[in-house]
C-alpha cells in the first residue's frame, strides 16, 4: 500500500499530524482512523462476497475477458472492416459487376464542387 511512501515522508506525516491536531487529540483520531479502517475493509470483503455469490461460475468468464475488443474504436473498426471483401463489388443496372480501382496515396480524391 505505501510502495511510494519512504519512511521519511511517513515521520513528516506523522509530525504534521502532531503540530496540527495535538498530543492530546493524536491517539483517539488514530482510533477512529484503524476502526474506520476496519469498516471499510469488511464492507468491501461484504461486496465481494455478494458478488461472488450472485455470478457464481459466471466469474471465471468475466475475469477473462479481454475488454481491449469492446473499445469502441476496435469494435466499430471489426464492425466495418473486418467482414467486408478488400474490394467492395457494385451493382449497377444492367447486371455487370463494377470493381472500384484502388486508389494511390498520392492521389487526391475526386472532388464534386456541386456536391460541397
Amino acid at each position: 500500500m505505501f510502495d511510494s511512501i519512504g519512511w521519511g515522508e511517513i515521520v513528516v506525516l506523522v509530525l504534521a499530524a502532531l503540530f496540527i491536531f495535538g498530543p492530546e487529540r493524536l491517539p483517539d483520531l488514530a482510533k477512529d482512523a484503524a476502526s474506520g479502517l476496519r469498516k471499510v475493509r469488511s464492507a468491501i470483503t461484504g461486496v465481494r462476497q455478494q458478488v461472488n455469490e450472485s455470478l457464481g461460475d459466471d466469474l471465471p468468464e468475466l475475469r477473462d475477458l479481454d475488454l481491449r475488443k469492446y473499445h469502441p474504436k476496435t469494435f466499430i473498426r471489426s464492425q466495418l472492416f473486418d467482414d467486408e471483401p478488400a474490394t467492395p463489388t457494385v451493382r449497377r443496372s444492367g447486371a455487370t459487376a463494377v470493381t472500384p480501382r484502388p486508389r494511390d496515396h498520392g492521389t487526391p480524391p475526386p472532388f464534386d464542387p456541386d456536391a460541397t
